[in-house]
């Protein structure tokens, strides 16, 4: 039996980037036909708000799934799962394995949250490109930790 991997993208609300970056980290699993990964979403700060229209828009533009949620706060850090927070302030709140976006594209994920919807889908578009690279490393280690 295959090892499961839990991943958990962190930020401020987890009504934005991390709520995007859930549900785009699934879409491009699924198009890999990747199961040993558990993928997750939560808020340092999170209230229980439902997710931004705008960050679904963005997700639907960019073929995800868009359906809204409410926000999940961190209440403990597991030390099997590991967390990739959207900016260096973020990865610092951490108390657990972690890395942040910034190790995978170069820079760390802006917060949309009360932006236009370009601001949103620009977003979206970095987390795209993250969660690219990161199912590359995921199908190269083949679900062996």
């Amino acid at each position: 039996m295959e090892n499961v991997i839990k991943l958990c993208f962190i930020c401020t609300g987890n009504t934005c980037r991390s709520f995007m970056a859930e549900r785009l980290m699934k879409m491009h699993l699924e198009k890999a036909g990747i199961k040993f990964v558990k993928i997750s979403s939560r808020g340092l700060d999170a209230t229980g708000e439902m997710s931004c229209e705008n960050a679904c828009k963005a997700l639907k533009i960019l073929g995800a799934n868009n359906k809204k949620r409410k926000s999940v706060k961190v209440k403990k850090f597991d030390q099997k799962t590991l967390y990739v927070a959207m900016t260096s302030a973020q990865k610092a709140r951490v108390n657990g394995r972690v890395i942040e976006m910034k190790d995978l594209i170069g820079q760390q994920i802006p917060d949309p949250y009360g932006g236009d919807l370009d601001e949103y889908l620009e977003c979206a578009k970095m987390i795209d490109r993250a969660c690219e690279v990161l199912t590359k490393k995921l199908i190269s280690i083949g679900g062996k930790i």
